[in-house]
């Protein structure tokens, strides 16, 4: 239904368009009475094969929404009805901005990829935390924090820490997010003096509290090794809960869509099938270089359950869709949470 009707409709409109159309209808769905409930038994598998358990949370099913999708956290309640183990609200910044000028989000067809220039626009820490608290569904949410594009990164650290103040009563865990190439000087973070102080601050915060929250960094795909075994270090150094693994590349290497017209796009992150081998090559390195010290999750070009599958034997203990989600629909979570039992 969704890639023979809705997905050619919804395809036909630009993409940030489309995505609200999508989610107005969805919104309007759920809101009928006994709608949610179908949903759930149409798109939600319920076995204690697919649960897992890591930093301290209980995961219904390893099948979870990445950060950007619902960036203001206004989708929770809808988006739980589609069968996600969990799901990441995104990036917050402290203060509400607008983001990059439009367009900022472009379709790749002929690769199933998406390029996205967004650039953190948001509404804001205290309004995703104010529908966070007003969610009604019990869903595990996690908290994608960045800093403001007008913060200098010297001044990063107050950003972040500020974000996890707002959020700390409403997220079940944080993410720090250095690794997204769309607001300036960000990547610069993930060196590892910088990125050492930003983690061992907020978790020096973090344990002074009576129940602290699992803190992950959410990294880039295109680092290199000698990157990934700072990354390794920090982790061990600063005891967060684990790694995302990856964010959107800078590369373009190897498209199908024509030079000419990734050119006229421009600058942004690729996310989508053409991240895919970078991002589980990413999660094999840091679980056999780390000895699996630490959970890792998966992201990146995951459409198919076959996707999802590479990723977890390369040592991924969670995965997280987002682009495969637009492409492939609503029944994604079902089909890759399906597969996995037949797996078992």
């Amino acid at each position: 239904m969704y890639r023979l009707v809705l997905k050619p409709l919804l395809f036909l409109f630009n993409p940030e368009r489309a995505h609200y159309i999508a989610m107005g209808l969805l919104s309007f769905a759920v809101a009928i009475p006994g709608i949610s409930f179908l949903f759930k038994k149409i798109y939600s598998i319920r076995n204690k094969k697919l649960e897992r358990q890591l930093f301290g949370l209980k995961f219904p099913n390893p099948v979870g929404l990445a950060a950007g999708f619902d960036k203001n956290a206004r989708w929770v309640d809808e988006l739980y009805c589609l069968g996600f183990g969990f799901i990441e609200i995104g990036t917050v910044t402290p203060v509400a901005q607008s983001g990059n000028d439009k367009p900022r989000l472009f379709r790749l067809p002929l690769d199933n990829g998406l390029i996205n220039r967004m650039g953190f626009n948001n509404e804001g820490a205290e309004a995703a935390a104010l529908r966070l608290k007003n969610r009604k569904s019990k869903v595990l949410v996690g908290g994608n924090i960045g800093k403001n594009k007008v913060t200098p990164n010297e001044q990063a650290l107050n950003d972040y820490l500020k974000c996890y103040d707002v959020l700390y009563e409403n997220v079940d865990y944080f993410v720090v997010n250095v690794s997204s190439p769309n607001t300036p000087g960000l990547r610069a973070l993930q060196e590892k003096e910088p990125l050492m102080n930003i983690l061992q601050r907020l978790q020096n915060k973090n344990e002074k509290q009576v129940k602290p929250k699992p803190i992950l960094l959410k990294i880039a795909p295109d680092l290199t090794n000698e990157q990934l075994d700072d990354i390794i270090e920090i982790v061990r150094e600063t005891k967060i809960a684990g790694v995302i693994a990856t964010n959107t590349t800078i590369s373009r290497d190897g498209l199908k869509t024509p030079a000419s017209k990734i050119e006229s796009i421009g600058a942004g992150g690729l996310s989508g099938i053409p991240v895919r081998q970078m991002s589980t090559e990413v999660i094999r390195y840091l679980k056999q270089k780390s000895n699996n010290a630490f959970p890792v999750i998966g992201a990146g070009g995951i459409h198919t359950a076959e996707d999802a599958l590479e990723k977890l034997k390369a040592g991924a203990d969670l995965v997280q869709v987002y682009t495969g989600f637009i492409y492939e629909g609503p029944s994604i979570a079902k089909r890759i949470n399906k597969a996995l039992l037949e797996q078992i």
